[in-house]
């Protein structure tokens, strides 16, 4: 049961949820053109990206072209020291355990929602060490951007 006060809270929130949806889901597509130029990324996880393998599929199913808040990709140094130095660098986003928030949230796969599987099973599913998750929030997608980009630069 719901006290009153967190039922109003979640009201308010609901009133709102479409318009964080939506800068939510225009903030990843911008942020996942952006790493798919950055020379220190080499493959970009995103169905709103039209050479994404699902991209049609997805065009088919997601209302109004939004595809989502959550991508993945993948660092060219395919190493956990290239992932935990980007990480470390990052200003803005935030690394979590979790994924889905107004923030930005970075996560890393093999350690996190993964880290259960062995490196066999890892591979199997296309995790590799170079993976990272991000979940973007709805920051002006300028300042997300400029903070992957100087964590992907230093």
């Amino acid at each position: 049961m719901l006290s009153p006060f967190e039922s109003h809270l979640m009201l308010r929130g609901l009133r709102t949820l479409s318009l964080r949806v939506e800068r939510q889901c225009d903030n990843a597509l911008q942020v996942a053109q952006f790493l798919q130029r950055h020379p220190a990324v080499a493959h970009v996880h995103y169905p709103g990206l039209t050479n994404h393998p699902s991209h049609e599929l997805a065009s088919k199913l997601m209302d109004h072209e939004q595809f989502g808040g959550l991508l993945s990709f993948e660092l060219k140094d395919q190493s956990r020291a290239a992932v935990f130095d980007f990480i470390n660098n990052l200003q803005l986003c935030i690394s979590a355990t979790s994924l889905g928030d107004v923030f930005t949230l970075v996560s890393y796969p093999p350690i996190s929602s993964h880290r259960t599987l062995n490196a066999k099973e890892l591979q199997d599913m296309g995790i590799s060490e170079g993976c990272i998750r991000l979940s973007v929030g709805i920051e002006h997608a300028d300042d997300i951007i400029k903070d992957l980009e100087q964590a992907l630069n230093a």
